[in-house]
């Protein structure tokens, strides 16, 4: 009795995902070809159809065990393209129209691969890349208007951030240099690059957004990129806005900025030491709800003047200079906790976060997550670092104290104290 043909359902899923790519990409391109009325090379049927030839390519050369089926087919849809571009570059010159782009048929080329591509046994690959492919397309006008607000300033920043994690940070020795084992180069590298993405990610979400979208988003993503700059900011922009709607909103986006604060705080021990992020969470979590509670309240006072344009003095937190200072001031710190630690060990380090706080959180956060990471006494580590966030939020309430409206201070000092408060009850528990 002759055998039929049994489909294996293992292929039968990896052509349905590879047809799948296709219709989401080319849906996205045949959307963009209504809107626009451009006279693009292809829609959905066309990529349906481009991912099939990839699907169908690498089916026969898993079945041959040959390359060539796959190479012919991409060869083929290349020139195929080729060939519709030039045609579509003469028809634009003759209407005198110079916007012709290549992004339609990169994508034709994508799709193509991508169809291959899961049929050679990389199904997810595939279908990841293809969401990421509809969603660079679809998002064209957001993205051109992020990169059309970047300055020069911005773009070398990104790539210094870049240089110091690829090329600085593997070329650094990745062991002890001192003799009590605190300064690690490649450690404390590492960890200034967390710090620099972290401020970068809040710095970008405020560029993406623009300031003029009110205090609360600023002083949202501001926090993330700088909590201290969200405050000067705003208090002194309370001395031009001295009217209690106008207050409101400006305390409920310095509050939101320090809710970041403690939530960026957690997100560096969750990545130094996970173990610790338990006893460092209590207080923490609760200094952060409070905070963000009042900021409601704030914001519902304001009575929606939170549309009002307030510009925050944010630079592009990442420099190889500004690296450079934090590594060293981090170096220092590390350095003082671990002489205290070995001859003054239990409330030495208190003090020392205490003072590490005055003017930055992030150096004694890691330097207590990384000595907790290496046998030290949790407890006492997620004690330190909830005090460094408790002298840190004070020196901000100091701030607006010396620097805001008569109306705002209070309100920041009441808010401040709830926050500190709650923090040290929570405090109790660790």
């Amino acid at each position: 009795m002759e055998e039929g043909l049994v489909l294996d359902p293992y292929a039968a899923r990896d052509f349905a995902i590879a047809l799948l790519i296709g219709a989401l990409i080319g849906i996205e391109r045949e959307r963009k070809k209504a809107v626009e009325h451009s006279r693009e090379i292809g829609g959905i049927r066309t990529f349906v159809l481009f991912s099939q030839i990839g699907a169908l390519s690498a089916w026969l050369s898993r079945q041959l065990a040959s390359a060539w089926p796959v190479t012919v087919a991409i060869f083929g849809v290349t020139l195929v393209i080729a060939l519709a571009h030039a045609a579509q570059v003469g028809t634009q010159r003759e209407r005198e129209d110079p916007d012709v782009g290549l992004t339609t048929e990169a994508a034709a080329i994508v799709t193509t691969l991508l169809g291959a591509v899961a049929l050679l046994g990389f199904p997810q690959i595939a279908g990841a890349l293809g969401i990421a492919t509809a969603v660079l397309l679809a998002f064209k006008r957001p993205i051109h208007g992020f990169v059309g607000r970047l300055d020069e300033q911005d773009v070398y920043a990104g790539l210094k951030l870049l240089v110091a994690s690829f090329i600085i940070l593997p070329l650094l020795p990745n062991r002890p240099l001192d003799p009590w084992g605190a300064l690690n180069p490649y450690g404390l590298w590492l960890l200034v690059v967390l710090i620099s993405a972290l401020s970068l990610l809040g710095y970008v979400a405020v560029r993406i957004l623009g300031t003029g979208r009110g205090t609360a988003l600023t002083g949202l993503f501001g926090g993330l990129a700088s909590s201290t700059a969200v405050t000067l900011s705003f208090a002194r922009r309370s001395r031009e806005l001295d009217d209690p709607p106008h207050l409101d909103a400006l305390g409920a986006g310095i509050l939101l900025a320090w809710a970041m604060m403690f939530g960026r705080v957690m997100v560096e021990v969750a990545v130094v030491h996970p173990a610790l992020l338990p006893r460092v969470a209590a207080p923490q979590v609760a200094m952060l709800c409070l905070a963000a509670a009042t900021a409601f309240v704030f914001y519902r006072r304001s009575h929606g003047v939170d549309e009002t344009t307030t510009d925050v003095l944010l630079r592009n937190p990442f420099s190889l200079t500004a690296a450079i200072k934090f590594a060293a001031v981090f170096a220092v710190v590390m350095l003082a906790v671990s002489l205290v630690q070995r001859y003054a060990p239990g409330s030495g380090e208190i003090a020392v976060a205490a003072l590490a706080g005055l003017s930055d959180v992030d150096a004694i956060t890691l330097s207590m997550a990384t000595l907790a990471r290496r046998g030290g006494d949790p407890t006492l580590a997620a004690r330190a670092i909830t005090v460094a966030t408790f002298s840190n939020t004070l020196t901000k309430c100091v701030l607006v104290l010396a620097l805001s409206a008569v109306g705002f201070k209070w309100r920041i000092a009441i808010a401040t104290g709830a926050v500190v408060a709650g923090g040290a009850v929570a405090l109790l528990f660790v």
